[in-house]
């Protein structure tokens, strides 16, 4: 596999389906980790602009909970509790005791536990989304194909937001 100049693994141009799926999505994920490599904990907890709250940890945090939601509650159908706490369901909530390094783990226990969750699963098994949930798209039963593309258009929507807090935080740039 080739890699970025930062080391990112880039999805092979000629894989399965799945393989494309898994390989677009994980870089998505390691694009979102190197986005608040190298910052102090002050940095990461500074928001976009004013009118915003949204922050680099928030964002680790809030993918803690997607991938939590979407693999755990919707596709597997657990009765799991938000990642940090019932008054935190989105994951945007900071503590002041949790940095970077306590959001990290959480977010990559879910994603790995979502990993195991999917691993034997194919591409047509379906979730199933809350009837509130399942008004917008149309259906109660979503595919996990479906739910894939879904999180790999989640997490491109947030590194744009990461790439505008990091390049005001210290300038940098690039995906």
């Amino acid at each position: 596999m080739h890699t970025t100049p930062d080391g990112r693994l880039i999805p092979p141009p000629h894989a399965d389906e799945r393989g494309t799926l898994e390989a677009w999505l994980d870089f998505h994920r390691a694009t979102l980790a190197l986005k608040c490599s190298g910052l102090k904990d002050d940095q990461l907890r500074l928001a976009a602009v004013p009118a915003s709250s949204m922050t680099l940890l928030g964002l680790v945090q809030h993918l803690a909970e997607v991938e939590r939601n979407w693999f755990q509650r919707i596709f597997a159908g657990q009765d799991v509790p938000p990642v940090f706490g019932e008054d935190n369901f989105d994951g945007y909530a900071l503590q002041s005791d949790r940095g970077l390094d306590e959001a990290t783990a959480a977010w990559q226990a879910e994603v790995a536990c979502g990993r195991a969750l999917i691993a034997d699963a194919s591409l047509d098994d379906s979730g199933h989304l809350p009837e509130r949930e399942a008004g917008h798209v149309g259906d109660q039963a979503v595919s996990l194909r479906w739910i894939m593309v879904h999180l790999i258009e989640e997490y491109a929507r947030h590194n744009g937001h990461a790439d505008l807090i990091r390049e005001q935080i210290d300038g940098v740039t690039g995906t």
